[in-house]
């Protein structure tokens, strides 16, 4: 595997405090009161009949107004030498409420959700974004640091909230330089209907990669030439220490840790609500003689499919139903890594228990097979229930609309960027983009910050990424679900030298773009040396992110941002909300911060 990143490195370079066990959740999700609904055990389709909304309501038109406010105040905290999860020290933790991952956010389809966030964080600011929820009109409360908002001082807090318009399962995270990986992450499941049928939820299932060092630092070796982590490449990446199942592992070095298990009811079907929330690491996650049948990708319910294994991407969500049909007894999850480049870690077998209830408490004895690899590429057969389908006859690749990335060096600072179109983003954090909507001066706004005018409101956008390298991303739009409409098939061996972009060619693969309803969700994979096509309609006023959720990658300056109906803005939300946080922020950074911002900033 060495072998391989010194090829994969020197390929890219010549192209220039507690943990909280999981609990099954009743049909009263964790102790939400019950309504008057027709979503029940054989009916998971039904959600309320009067007024009717059901799997087929197209919840970016129509969702309950249900009255019902859900309030958290969340607060942020930073811990030197925490014990985490799996019995070993993390040089630097951040946690939400002392815990990792942070407590879920849990709603009905239409509730408000209030949340407050105490930034208690010694010398860090920080944003939280509710990654997946769409913010209809609400892209203030998007909780992107130097975008929708300023970053939240130390000592100060700042409360965000917005309507449940989407249901299923989503996550937050900061959205500050990385922090995230430090620990600032938690799940968010929004209660709704489902595609098929189940008995029991489980709830969230967080898996993660997990790094002893401090982001900061880790980062820091990942973004400088000086010191990479294989010497000689700039810009490599290091081995997770771990990968946790909601917080928890065993030591795969030595004492110390457990496995996480959750308790399956025989002759039951179990919803479970898969979140990739790493840093880096893309996993093929499977359960051994146990299919999964996928009942939403993202946010998005679709036709139900049952696979034996699932390719889950950074940011990426599935919402799958197990049936504890097999004999009683313990059964593996496994979280497989592939042999293409989506993340290396210490621990070569990451695994948690799935134990039918009345098994004895012991390990499993069946491996399993190992499934198939999906060379970090995500599948793109889904069908929504909700049929959307863009007008892809009328595309035609434009270099306006074409987003070109590659790794690059610039030797003259020891830097290692991922600029997007030859410019890596960088944002301001004392004067994010909806200050500048404020303020009437977005003309002025550095070529840095990497905006893209999205003026007219109702039509569809299309977006080509092309990515010159042998690395797959994860990329995540903010605001919007996107149509993926097509991508290049994964290579075997991306890593190996010999292998050169392979560019979109519209006579050749514009024939064989999905024009009708394809799949549909917020984050999908760019493979190595491909491309990527995506669309979406520009129904939502805002500044919204477009980037690499590998968080090495977004700090270096892979983004851009959709300024959408900027003429729209002002008048869909109040942009005086951004005065007192931004007053907190300007009396603090850069004069009492120890720390200068040295990189993308979000």
């Amino acid at each position: 595997m060495l072998t391989s990143c010194f090829l994969l490195w020197g390929l890219l370079l010549s192209t220039a405090a507690a943990l909280v066990a999981p609990q099954p959740v009743s049909e009263e999700i964790h102790g939400l009161e019950r309504r008057q609904t027709c979503n029940t055990v054989t009916n998971r389709q039904c959600w309320t009949t009067s007024p009717a909304f059901n799997i087929n309501t197209d919840y970016d038109v129509s969702w309950p107004n249900t009255g019902v406010t859900r309030s958290y105040t969340f607060t942020l905290t930073e811990h030197n030498t925490w014990t985490g999860g799996d019995g070993r020290t993390k040089i630097k933790a951040m946690l939400v409420n002392g815990q990792f991952p942070g407590p879920t956010i849990n709603a009905n389809w239409g509730d408000r959700i209030n949340i407050t966030i105490i930034n208690n964080l010694q010398t860090n600011g920080s944003s939280i974004h509710y990654h997946g929820l769409r913010q209809l009109n609400t892209n203030i409360m998007d909780g992107a640091g130097g975008v929708t908002e300023c970053p939240i001082a130390p000592t100060k807090s700042k409360t965000h909230s917005f309507i449940a318009t989407q249901y299923g399962t989503a996550w937050y995270h900061s959205h500050f330089s990385g922090q995230y990986g430090n620990g600032l992450l938690g799940p968010i499941v929004i209660k709704g209907p489902s595609s098929a049928n189940y008995d029991i939820d489980l709830g969230p299932l967080s898996v993660s990669d997990w790094y002893l060092g401090s982001m900061n630092q880790l980062a820091h070796r990942v973004m400088y030439t000086t010191n990479p982590f294989i010497p000689g490449f700039p810009g490599s990446p290091p081995n997770s220490d771990n990968v946790l199942f909601n917080g928890k592992n065993i030591n795969p070095v030595g004492a110390g840790g457990s496995y996480q298990k959750f308790v399956l009811t025989p002759g039951k079907k179990h919803l479970v609500r898969l979140i990739n929330t790493s840093v880096h690491h893309g996993f093929v996650l499977s359960m051994v003689n146990h299919p999964f049948q996928v009942v939403a990708t993202d946010l998005v319910p679709i036709t139900p499919v049952s696979v034996n294994s699932l390719f889950v991407g950074v940011g990426q969500r599935y919402d799958v139903i197990i049936n504890a049909d097999k004999a009683v007894g313990n059964y593996w999850f496994n979280a497989s890594l592939s042999t293409a480049p989506c993340g290396i870690s210490n621990n070569a077998r990451p695994a948690m228990i799935f134990q039918y209830s009345g098994a004895p408490n012991t390990n499993p004895t069946t491996p399993g097979s190992a499934p198939t690899d999906a060379r970090c590429q995500d599948a793109l057969n889904y069908a929504p229930i909700v049929a959307k389908s863009a007008p892809v006859s009328s595309y035609s690749p434009a270099p306006g609309t074409t987003l070109n990335t590659r790794l690059t060096v610039d030797n003259s600072i020891a830097r290692v960027f991922w600029p997007v179109n030859g410019v890596p983003m960088k944002v301001n954090w004392n004067n994010p983009t909806l200050e500048y909507v404020k303020n009437g001066n977005v003309g002025t706004m550095p070529a840095d910050t990497n905006v893209i005018s999205v003026p007219t409101a109702n039509v569809w956008t299309f977006w080509l990424i092309q990515n010159n390298s042998s690395i797959p991303h994860p990329v995540h739009l903010h605001g919007h679900d996107i149509l993926i409409l097509g991508a290049s098939p994964p290579l075997a061996t991306p890593q190996i030298p010999g292998n050169v972009m392979r560019p979109y060619n519209h006579a050749v693969d514009g024939p064989n773009l999905r024009a009708t309803n394809p799949t549909r969700r917020d984050t999908t994979m760019l493979p190595a040396w491909g491309w990527l096509l995506v669309a979406y309609r520009t129904t939502n006023p805002g500044a919204w992110l477009f980037h690499c959720h590998i968080a090495w990658h977004v700090s270096q300056g892979f983004s851009v941002q959709f300024l959408e109906q900027l003429s729209s803005i002002p008048t869909t939300m109040n942009l005086n909300e951004l005065t007192a946080n931004c007053n907190n922020w300007d009396a603090y950074y850069p004069a009492n911060s120890p720390f200068l911002q040295d990189d993308s900033g979000i």
